[in-house]
């Protein structure tokens, strides 16, 4: 097995895939004008889609559709997402291996949360588009018990300079459309790491593990996220400790009341010209 160690958030663009697999594949298509009949012949890149199969110890715990790159950020992510680790240090390692019809993503856990672990595990089939599969009672459904980091001010043109340098970062997105994004920016606004995936909450998983291998505080910056705004995208950021989440698209109703228990800013319909306070408006600070 492939031992992985916790390694820096790599900057503005996604780490070569980690699986050894493509991210995206070249398909032929036919390109039809309505109409006019006319066709042309063209191949478009599409983005990989593939099942991998997330397990600690020796014991399977979901299967996730993702793309298969900086699968080791995702298990650290998606880790501390699920409240199966509280910190990067209880995890000691994650390696990727071939598995029938897919991958395999073996986490290796400290002893002590290994057990833990083990004791109150829940069965997760998983979809691309996942929020609380595999839970069977309205209690269950994830909330994180983290508060936002104090002290953090954001200035609303550190907001508009990440979502101009987003556009330029996405190289999956752009080459597929097909693809969410999710990326940390500095206080100034600057992008640091950026993570794609055909999952929007992958893509949040793996750049919050990105981001705890590089031992990245969540008061040194704010998440920026291009997909919908869902309560899940809230507590995961939650479970981060961010102080501020930036969507490209709305949020739900419970996203809102989920951003306001955890004291976290919310700033969705984010456009190059405007964007929208949901809650906690303060901590942006106008011009």
């Amino acid at each position: 097995m492939r031992k992985t160690s916790p390694s820096p958030a790599s900057p503005t663009t996604s780490m070569p895939p980690s699986s050894g697999v493509a991210t995206s594949v070249p398909v032929p298509t036919r390109v039809v004008a309505y109409g006019r009949g006319e066709a042309r012949e063209r191949t478009r890149p599409l983005a990989v889609e593939m099942p991998v199969n997330v397990i600690y110890g020796d014991v399977p715990y979901a299967v996730m559709m993702t793309t298969p790159a900086d699968l080791e950020d995702f298990a650290y992510g998606f880790s501390l997402t699920e409240g199966i680790v509280a910190g990067a240090d209880e995890i000691r390692g994650a390696a990727v291996e071939a598995g029938e019809g897919g991958l395999r993503l073996v986490v290796d856990l400290a002893p002590g949360r290994l057990r833990e672990h083990l004791a109150r595990k829940r069965a997760l089939s998983g979809r691309t588009g996942c929020g609380v599969c595999g839970i069977d009672d309205l209690k269950d459904i994830p909330r994180s018990e983290r508060r936002a980091a104090d002290g953090v001010a954001i200035s609303l043109s550190a907001v508009e300079r990440a979502l101009k340098a987003l556009d330029d970062l996405q190289v999956l997105g752009r080459e597929t459309r097909a693809v969410h994004a999710a990326a940390w920016a500095d206080r100034d606004g600057n992008v640091v790491t950026v993570r794609e995936d055909v999952g929007r909450h992958n893509a949040l998983d793996k750049l919050i593990g990105a981001l705890l291998r590089a031992s990245i505080r969540a008061e040194d910056g704010f998440l920026v996220i291009t997909s919908r705004c869902s309560f899940e995208m809230v507590e995961k950021a939650a479970s981060f400790g961010a102080a501020v989440l930036v969507a490209i698209s709305a949020p739900t109703s419970l996203a809102v009341e989920r951003a306001t228990l955890h004291g976290l800013t919310l700033a969705a319909i984010a456009r190059h010209d405007t964007v929208t306070l949901f809650t906690a408006p303060e901590r942006l600070t106008l011009p």
